[in-house]
């Protein structure tokens, strides 16, 4: 029956999801496995014997070695991957271009155009009855006859129908070459995440995706698991399930008690090996994916009922999550599509609310143009020539009424800036694909803005200020100290064999020494480097470490502690041939040699080593050491009786009375590249500070070299123990006043926990010792740097050092590990600001201007002196062209010459708004010259006052025309905006903005010569070209007029500058409902205004590829906002209280994203007093996945003040 149920389940989803007993020649089934992975614990074990026999029975079953693996015949691949799935999750099917367009064209202004335009083209067909209409109907239809024009009052219509078409076009195409570009990103963050897994007895690296069912995968602390699997061997294992079950306890796995693994948990300690028995879609994420489905709601019904017939099976037609790569439930992306509203960065913040400014004065200017050319119609009409209103004539009125419409929302798409969301999105997506090719791989979108603004860098020292190669360069052996690494027939044998064997024995097998790939190059290190330099150490004393680990393979070893942030220690214990053990010990040197009570001498023999000896010890020995910044590892060992056996499990008694072997210093020395960089970042205006594990007169060493501190300064290099001392209370609370008082010299912190490193993040951002906030980018690789990076406003994971759990939290990936990549993080994200100034200097004044003229004129001509057709011309040159001439600026190195710019400054400084004005002032001069003088300077036929469909005069071209050129040398000076001179500098550097400006001219020539009636243009000669041309270089000459204004002089500019500042804010200052007020916005740019479905779109693209982006592969601990944990169920009733905070103006409030713990939780969780925020901060934040152990279970367990907390607070 098994049997018939199985193929039938198999027949129903080709695919790849069932398979009969007999189904590939594998003795056991999907579903089978499927069954097995659901149970936990001591059941699982039980039905491994009943089913399989033991874990050898299951590995026969599926074809596989536990020890050697596959063999990786691509064949058997290749059958596996068909019966069992491939571990990928079919990405969900991206927007087709059509559904794009149809998206475009939602928009409510764009949909009102179409209607008038298509009103407007079926009047022009009707022609009052009887032959003298035109007397009849007034000034309605005079002139229109005697051209013999009135048949070509059908071409307005059609052309606004056609530009509209050009702008939906447009805007799809955008969309579509932002996702797929997304996509790629999606896909390359995908391929960097690889696996060690055993095939043919080889230790490969293999991408996830390639991982099939009956691998045999190793293990290691700081992996996010990519498959469900039976652990074979481990040690010390224990794993954060949180991911799946939502418990913070880890979970200790072995063998013999609880060995189901499964995909998207974390290893927070120990290593192992484990069976793959379930990848893809039937892992235990798989099928909550599945289950969840793509998640609309139409479909999620249909989704219902096909779950209910496959009996639980997953769906495979289902398409379920983004990414590729099964991480974390996909409630997070639920929570998601609830909080992403409020996905927007500070400057997005910043420019959604200027832009509902922009557009409701846009609304009113265009409502009003609307009502004073029907009144002046009406008036002038009936009142004045008082006709009477003739029922034949009435279309050629509403044809009047209907082009006055069209004018009013013209006027209305020039005013709204469409194209402020577009060169937001081409900014930040032009900078990450840029910032790839600086190793920098952006996760958050926002990471990439907010890392311009950033004032403090805390950076990890190991890896990232040095090279990360670690190379043993003395060592103090048998009573004497040597410089560099000594002959080994120096040494005694006894010591010798026990050195080569604690060092061989006592680490990570996975960790190697290859030889080199090239000739000359240097030996490859695999693995851990700190290891790596001892592995070295073996092979400069003329021994080799595998042979001892041939005799003792790995699951030989008794017992391994490992390497922890707690222990800073790793230990293993080795049953001797007579049955009594041995420890092997090696660790920082001040931990390792407290524990040790004998020590070997020049013989080899263990002689009593006494505290006053430790001192000498450390003295003569370790600090000489660490002052030439070498790290310092001791090497020790210790045996046991086998009888009776050592309680194993009681750590504390097991790892004392050492005998120390060895002191090794291994030296890591600084990157080349660091000290150049980190002066750029202090001429920035950036503190670059050192949080590191390595002890003090070490990390001193290496800062000073860095240039992190220069000799004779005032700062401070501390250590944890002190760190702590200083900023807690005697209740053991971390309090702001002393943290205020500690971290503004702080420049090094040494023999630091993950905890230590979380606080200083926490007080340094929710300091107010200055009057900006500070932002804090924090570089960490370990899985403990975890919570220190997503409080951190900004993340770097190293890419090739760090685990799985540090880059999921991080914001931004350093995939060669090296510092300079962070300053050139943060030049690209100053780039992105500047970009987004310039575009707004450009596009306001365009605004400005043409709003006025459009409304001066419609008033005073009653017809705009630009048409409809020709806006929308200068709406696309504005918009779309603009945004993408200005937002592909490359940056430059003056980006670093100057202070970061404060989250509350204004986004239109003094200077910009001086830009403004000045070239408004001189477009608004010469086009009403133009308008009301131009026909006297030219000698051509006034244009105003023309009647309907009367053909195009030259005049009104030539108004066009000097505008649009106009605008085009404003671009050019648009590209600066500190107030240079040189406007053209570095302009060929750019050929994006050069091929726009000339592709622009080359359109407009078209248009002018060629456009005719739909352009409402007539040909103009060389002559009136050439003036067109001399009054647009005319912006140049006045751009360097208006920057030889001193600022000074214009006081109430300050106040013009601030005055967007105030507006942004939509009335109140409190935003007590930081949900709702972005939607509010949002939903006022829905309202009237003209392609604004562009911003929403993009908007609505950024939170899809910020989501993209988060569900990115490595898909472990999310930023808190979505993490179903702790934070989200307090902070989102907790928006009420924010108005009870100091108030930072304007955006502050969009970053609540940023630090949700920021300052509201304090309040609202223990009604306590802001006074201390660490109370519960470090709870919610640390305790959320990463720290220790009771960490962890102080956040779940212990209320804020409870004495458990303060406990997991002082550790």
């Amino acid at each position: 029956m098994g049997d018939l149920t199985n193929s039938d389940y198999y027949a129903k989803n080709q695919r790849n999801d069932g398979s009969s007993n007999h189904e590939g020649g594998f003795g056991v089934s999907v579903m089978e496995l499927r069954e097995l992975m659901e149970l936990r614990g001591s059941e699982a074990v039980v039905k491994i014997q009943e089913d399989y026999g033991d874990m050898d029975g299951l590995c026969q079953r599926l074809k596989t070695s536990p020890t050697e693996g596959l063999t990786g015949d691509v064949t058997d691949l290749d059958k596996r991957k068909e019966v069992y799935g491939e571990n990928l999750i079919p990405p969900k099917k991206p927007k087709t271009f059509l559904q794009l367009v149809w998206e475009a064209l939602q928009d409510v202004t764009l949909i009102i155009l179409e209607v008038a335009a298509l009103i407007s083209l079926g009047l022009s067909f009707y022609q009052p009855p009887g032959g003298d209409s035109g007397e009849s109907c007034g000034t309605a239809a005079a002139g229109a006859e005697d051209e013999g024009e009135a048949e070509a009052g059908w071409i307005e219509g059609a052309a606004i129908l056609l530009s509209v078409v050009c702008v939906v076009l447009v805007t799809a195409f955008n969309d579509w070459s932002k996702e797929k570009q997304f996509r790629g990103l999606q896909n390359r963050i995908e391929q960097e995440q690889k696996f060690q897994v055993v095939r043919g007895a080889q230790v490969i690296q293999l991408p996830v995706a390639g991982i099939v069912v009956g691998d045999i995968a190793q293990i290691k602390y700081g992996d996010l698991l990519p498959a469900d699997g039976v652990l074979i061997q481990g040690n010390d294992l224990k794993i954060d399930e949180s991911s799946l079950t939502g418990e913070s306890d880890h979970v200790k796995k072995a063998a013999d008690r609880d060995p189901m693994l499964l995909s998207g948990t974390h290893v927070m300690e120990g290593s192992g090996r484990m069976l793959v028995t379930a990848v893809g879609v039937n892992s235990q994420t798989g099928i909550i994916f599945t289950l969840l489905g793509s998640g609309e709601p139409g479909e999620e019904e249909k989704k219902e009922k096909k779950v209910k017939k496959q009996d639980g099976a997953a769906a495979m037609e289902m398409q379920p999550l983004k990414s590729a790569e099964g991480g974390e439930m996909e409630e997070k992306e639920k929570k998601k599509a609830n909080v992403s509203k409020k996905e927007k960065s500070v400057l997005q913040g910043k420019l959604t609310k200027l832009a509902v400014q922009i557009g409701k004065a846009g609304l009113v200017m265009s409502a009003i143009t609307v009502i004073i050319l029907v009144l002046y119609f009406a008036v002038d009409n009936f009142v004045l020539q008082k006709r009477p209103w003739l029922t034949e004539c009435t279309p050629i009125y509403v044809q009047y009424f209907v082009k006055f419409f069209i004018i009013g929302v013209t006027v209305l798409v020039v005013a709204v800036p469409e194209g402020l969301p577009l060169a937001v999105t081409i900014s930040l997506a032009y900078s990450v694909k840029k910032m790839m090719k600086d190793n920098n791989l952006v996760r958050h979108l926002d990471a990439c803005e907010t890392m311009g603004n950033a004032t403090t860098i805390c950076s990890d020292k190991t890896g990232t200020l040095t090279t990360n190669r670690m190379t043993a360069v003395a060592c103090y052996v048998g009573d004497v100290h040597y410089k560099e690494i000594p002959d080994p027939g120096l040494l005694s044998v006894k010591s010798l064999d026990i050195l080569v064997n604690a060092i061989s024995l006592n680490s990570a097998y996975t960790t190697k020494i290859l030889p080199a790939t090239k000739e000359g190059g240097l030996p490859i290190q695999v693995g851990n480097k700190t290891e790596c330099g001892l592995l070295g150490l073996v092979l400069d004393l003329k021994r080799d470490y595998q042979p001892v680990r041939n005799q003792i393979p790995e699951e030989k070893l008794y017992k391994v502690y490992t390497f922890n942030s707690v222990r800073k220690s790793m230990s293993t214990v080795i049953k001797l041939p007579d049955g009594s053990f041995r420890m092997y010990s090696k660790g920082a040197s001040e931990i390792v040699l407290k524990k040790c009570t004998k020590i070997l001498n020049q013989e080899g023999e263990p002689r009593v080593f006494r505290p006053r000896d430790k001192d000498e010890m450390v003295k003569k020995v370790i600090e000489p050491m660490a002052c030439d910044g070498l790290r310092t590892i001791c090497v020790a060992f210790r045996d046991f009786p086998g009888d009776p056996e050592p309680l194993w499990d009681n750590e504390n008694d097991i790892l004392n009375e050492l005998t120390a072997v060895c002191v090794v210093g291994i030296e890591d020395p600084v990157r080349p590249e660091v000290p150049s960089a980190i002066v750029r970042c202090q001429r920035a205006g950036i503190t670059v500070r050192m949080v590191t594990g390595d002890n003090i007169n070490t990390a001193r060493a290496i800062a000073i070299k860095c240039g992190i501190i220069h000799p004779g300064e005032d700062f401070l290099c501390i250590d944890g123990k002190e760190f702590n001392r200083r900023i807690r209370n005697e209740k053991g609370e971390v309090e702001q006043e002393r943290m205020d008082k500690v971290w503004p010299k702080l420049r090094v912190l040494a023999r630091s926990s993950p905890t230590d490193k979380h606080t200083l993040v926490k007080g340094i951002i929710d300091s107010c010792l200055t009057d900006q906030r500070q932002v804090v980018a924090v570089t960490g690789d370990g899985t403990n740097d975890g919570p220190a990076l997503k409080k951190a406003d900004v993340g770097f994971a190293m890419g090739i050092a760090g685990t799985d759990v540090a880059k999921e939290a991080s914001d931004i990936i350093l995939t060669d590990d090296n510092f300079s990549s962070i300053v050139k993080a943060v030049m690209w994200g100053r780039n992105v600001y500047d970009s987004i100034s310039k575009f707004l200097q450009f596009q306001l004044t365009v605004n400005v201007v043409a709003v006025i003229v459009a409304f001066t004129g419609a008033c005073i001509t009653q017809d705009s002196p630009l048409k409809a057709v020709q806006m929308l011309w200068v709406n696309l040159i504005m918009d779309t062209f603009a945004s993408l001439a200005l937002a592909t600026e490359p940056p430059t190195e003056a980006l670093l010459m100057r202070k970061p710019y404060g989250r509350n400054k204004p986004l239109i400084s003094s200077t910009m708004t001086k830009n403004i004005l000045g070239h408004g002032i001189y477009q608004l001069v010469i086009i009403f010259s133009l308008l009301f003088v131009g026909e006297q300077i030219f000698d051509i036929d006034s244009g105003r006052h023309a009647p309907l469909h009367s053909p195009p005069s030259e005049h009104y071209t030539i108004i066009f025309n000097t505008f649009v050129l106009m605008q085009l040398f404003n671009e050019i000076n648009a590209r600066k905006i500190h107030g240079e001179r040189n406007v053209f500098d570095g302009i060929f550097r750019n050929p994006i903005f050069c091929s726009i400006v000339f592709g622009t001219f080359a359109i407009q020539i078209v248009i002018v010569q060629f456009g005719g009636k739909p352009f409402s243009c007539t040909p103009l000669d060389l002559e009136k070209w050439g003036w067109c041309t001399f009054l647009g270089l005319g912006e140049l000459v006045w751009g360097q007029v208006i920057a030889t204004i001193p600022n000074s002089k214009l006081r109430f500019l300050r106040g013009a500058g601030q005055l967007t500042k105030k507006n942004e804010m939509p009335g109140d200052e409190d935003m007590n409902e930081d949900n709702e007020e972005i939607d509010h916005a949002e939903r006022e740019l829905r309202r009237g205004q003209v392609l604004w479905f562009r911003g929403l779109n993009r908007i609505q693209t950024q939170i899809r590829v910020v989501n993209a982006f988060r569900s990115s592969l490595y898909e472990g601990l999310e930023k808190p906002d979505s993490r179903p944990s702790i934070h989200n169920f307090m902070t989102h009733p907790e928006f009420r209280i924010e108005d009870t905070t100091p108030h930072i103006p304007l955006i502050d409030d969009t970053d609540l994203e940023e630090d949700p713990a920021l300052r509201m939780i304090p309040q609202s969780q223990t009604g306590s007093q802001p006074q201390s925020p660490n109370k519960n901060n470090n709870a919610v934040d640390s305790g959320i996945n990463l720290t220790i152990d009771t960490t962890s279970k102080s956040a779940a367990s212990s209320s804020p003040a409870s004495p458990l907390h303060s406990l997991e607070t002082s550790l």
